[in-house]
């Protein structure tokens, strides 16, 4: 497992006072910071820098030894005759320079605007650069050649939340994001100037292909060299080693990614002159409350683009009276006779605006935007696809991304599995691209105002209760940009404490609705969600464990529940199979007689797991079975609870739960089946912890399967599947048993709030001998044919743009 690495991420000086220098980035827990001027020491204060959002489902800063920090340096008035500024951790068993810069640096910074390149890019004669600048003043910006003659251009100035709350030390009225595409340059070089009072501050962009390279080889060159500082030269060999064998099969950027995705005109065009048998109208309906007219604008051209033309666009202005847009609206109204707009005297909540909207709708279908985000072109031609395929289906949502404020980038993309409606009670994760049939509206009614924040949350509930699973479709491609900060860790959770009550509300309701007892809370980031259920009695739970010598093991197992369970009602069945040491025999014996919940049965055949486990069930007085391996260790108290919560509810089969090896990686989040060619657990070795792909280590989730190794079944599902498989002896009998528990119409639930360690492979050999090779085969062979569509078709708990070559829900490699 790679060390983690320590480094600074953003450093800026104080907008109020100038003495002031503030660093951010990841520091050693244990650590104590030390800030040197060349010898002398200056005052350094660390805080933690929280970062939990609302709608940063994606991003979670997975640090194990470290943390996010802020630290502010005190410096002196004057930095004359000093050299560098020096910053040290001082741990308890070495000490290491966390960021060093030199003070010439520093003094070109104080008392200027500050300013930050995101993007620059260079080709022959085109330059694109984005970032953000902000001053105690507002900044103005100008670009130069290299002659320093002013070069006219058009700068898209945007608000930037995520910086307004970094400069949290100043109200900031001005738009602090800008962007800028510059064609046709001649020259070396082009400056961007930020103005602010009677301050500058300059960046150099070069053009020339030689400089541009060798910035990068100098940009890669300090990044190695920080790397070496904190890890040492081998971890650096090993990480060039790794880069360089992984080049064709690394990741790529999702920048690039998703525009070797978007279809090309040359699809479009044939988009567009493809004709449905069915041509539904689509109504797309969309609140505004003094909407930038730029991003309305841009909005209004992506629906006017799309390929299919059977759609109206209704916009509901809830700006009030004397609203700022009403003149472009009219502008918009006319463009185009498929737009239609309906104003309101007074302001609207978002939900009474939407319904407003949706009023004036006259589609068969409604989808949803939100006012200053943008479709692609091929949306609603993927939506009305999918109903020529199947003219059952009656609610669709998509896969979305992140754009950035201008528009130029997309980021953090949500690749979603089919519907899953553990998930869906954990995070709204379906959001957008939203599309629903009128006459379901019609059913539920509309979006209600006491959700207000989390009205969609509350309307997706209604809807999805409305219709039937078979009748909910997931769109696998990205058909929605969601425009928000890039650094939207930086917003502030806070202020949206309503949103996430309500959201709450919203889980509430739906599982009143629906006749499930349960409590919802908030989980572990905002707009995560945890479910507790509540039993109206204590059932039987028979635990299943065979057992072949290996007493130390079964013994650590067994007392972990004994000591530790909050849950009392359960029994054991110990299935032994073949021990050969004496030494079992006897610990079988005073367990017998020490524990009155213990049986053991004796199973004196050939090794074969699905018959032991079968074998064991037979003697099973429990109205649940776990199933669980000898060699594992439950990790809190109301483990069995949490599995029994969501295995009480009438359309669960199977739970599963979050476990551990022994060195605190991840063993089990999950199955998808499709991983290592026939079926692979979820996130393995990532650090315990680290929450994975859209938080989907932490969050409770249908999938296909879950490990035997704890796993507890309805006893009723168990026997109307017939157990496990016998001719699968030792592997894919338990993934087989959850495929059978979901043809009988079962959910396989995986609940991360059931934890064990699972310390694998100390009862069974590897597949190391010809016969067990051959027998490995023999049972891929096996279920392959078992399960032929799922393999052909993809797990549809999993999304087709991830790759199945890892583990880690990593893009699909292109």
């Amino acid at each position: 497992m790679a060390r983690e690495i320590f480094e600074v991420t953003k450093d800026r000086f104080h907008l109020q006072d100038p003495c002031c220098y503030i660093l951010q980035g990841t520091w050693p827990k244990e650590a104590k910071m030390r800030a040197c001027l060349d010898g002398s020491e200056v005052k350094a204060e660390i805080k933690k820098l929280e970062m939990v959002s609302a709608l940063e489902r994606f991003k979670d800063p997975d640090l194990m030894r470290g943390e996010r920090i802020t630290a502010e340096i005190c410096l002196p008035e004057s930095l004359d005759g000093f050299q560098k500024l020096s910053i040290y951790a001082d741990m308890p068993d070495k000490t290491f320079c966390w960021f060093s810069v030199p003070v010439k640096d520093l003094e070109k910074r104080r008392n200027k605007p500050q300013f930050f390149i995101e993007e620059e890019k260079v080709q022959q004669g085109f330059l694109r650069v984005r970032g953000w600048a902000v001053a105690a003043e507002p900044v103005r910006i100008q670009i130069f050649d290299e002659n320093k003659q002013k070069i006219q251009a058009e700068i898209l100035r945007t608000e930037r939340v995520d910086v307004e709350q970094l400069y949290e030390e100043t109200e900031i009225h001005d738009k602090t994001g800008f962007f800028v595409e510059l064609t046709n340059l001649t020259g070396k070089v082009v400056y961007i100037v930020f103005y602010a009072g009677n301050t500058k501050a300059v960046h150099i962009a070069h053009l020339q292909p030689a400089v541009v390279l060798s910035k990068k080889i100098e940009k890669y060159a300090k990044k190695g060299l920080r790397y070496w500082r904190s890890q040492g030269s081998a971890a650096l060999a090993g990480k060039i080693v790794a880069k360089v064998k992984t080049a064709s099969t690394r990741e790529i950027p999702y920048q690039k990614w998703i525009l070797r995705h978007l279809p090309s005109q040359k699809e479009l065009e044939k988009q567009k002159r493809e004709k449905f048998e069915f041509q539904p109208k689509i109504s797309i309906v969309i609140p505004l409350y003094k909407t930038p007219e730029k991003y309305l604008r841009q909005l209004v051209e992506t629906v006017k683009a799309q390929t299919y033309p059977n759609w109206e666009l209704c916009l509901s202005d809830g700006s009030g009276a004397n609203s700022p847009i009403a003149g472009l609206l009219k502008e918009l109204e006319a463009s185009d006779e498929r737009i239609k707009v309906v104003s309101h005297e007074r302001a609207l909540q978002i939900s009474e605006n939407t319904n407003a909207g949706i009023e004036i709708a006259t589609g068969d279908y409604i989808a949803f935007a939100d006012h200053d985000d943008e479709l692609t072109p091929h949306a609603l031609f993927e939506c009305v696809k999918a109903l020529n395929k199947d003219r059952k289906i009656r609610v669709l949502y998509s896969d979305e991304d992140k754009m950035s404020m201008d528009g130029h980038k997309f980021f953090q993309p949500h690749f979603k599995p089919d519907y899953n409606p553990d998930l869906l009670c954990t995070v709204n994760y379906i959001c957008h691209l939203f599309v629903v049939d009128r006459k379901v509206i019609d059913k539920v009614g509309m979006l209600r105002s006491e959700f207000d924040g989390a009205q969609d949350y509350d309307f997706i509930f209604r809807c999805i209760e409305a219709v039937d699973p078979s009748e909910i479709y997931h769109i696998p491609k990205i058909l929605y940009h969601w425009r928000c900060h890039e650094d939207s860790t930086a917003e502030n959770p806070e202020s949206k404490i309503y949103a996430f009550e309500a959201g709450k509300r919203a889980i509430e309701a739906h599982y009143e609705r629906t006749g499930i007892h349960a409590e919802v809370y908030q989980g572990e980031f905002l707009g995560l969600y945890r479910t507790r259920f509540i039993r109206d009695h204590d059932p039987l739970i028979s635990i299943v464990i065979p057992n072949k010598d290996h007493i130390e093991d079964l013994k650590r197992c067994m007392d972990s529940i004994d000591k530790k369970s909050t849950y009392q009602n359960y029994e054991y069945i110990i299935v032994e199979n073949n021990s050969t040491d004496e030494k079992t025999f006897q610990y079988y014996k005073e367990l017998e007689a020490s524990n009155p919940k213990a049986h053991v049965v004796y199973w004196d055949r050939e090794f074969n797991y699905s018959a032991i486990n079968n074998y064991g069930a037979s003697f099973a007085k429990g109205e649940y079975l776990l199933l669980l391996n000898n060699d594992t260790e439950i990790i809190n108290p109301d483990c069995l609870e949490e599995l029994l919560g969501y295995c009480m509810r009438s359309d669960v089969g199977a739970v599963g739960a979050r476990m551990y090896y022994e060195d605190d990686t991840i063993q089990h989040a999950g199955v998808v089946i499709g991983f290592g060619g026939i079926a692979g657990h979820c996130f393995v070795l990532q650090p315990r912890g680290t929450t994975g792909y859209c938080h989907r280590i932490i969050c409770a989730q249908d999938y296909s399967a879950v490990t035997a190794a704890c796993m507890m079944v309805k006893r009723k599902a168990f026997d109307k599947v017939g157990g496990l498989t016998e001719e699968l002896a030792v592997a894919f009998n338990d993934i087989d048993f959850c495929m059978k528990l979901r043809a009988a119409g079962y959910l396989i639930v995986y609940n991360p709030y059931a934890e064990l360690y699972h310390y694998e492979s100390k009862s069974r050999g590897l597949e190391d001998t010809p016969e067990k090779v051959a027998r490995f085969n023999k049972e891929i062979q096996i279920f392959e044919k078992r399960w032929p569509d799922i393999l052909r078709n993809g797990d549809p708990y999993y999304n087709p743009n991830l790759t199945l070559k890892s583990q880690d829900f990593s893009l699909r490699r292109i």
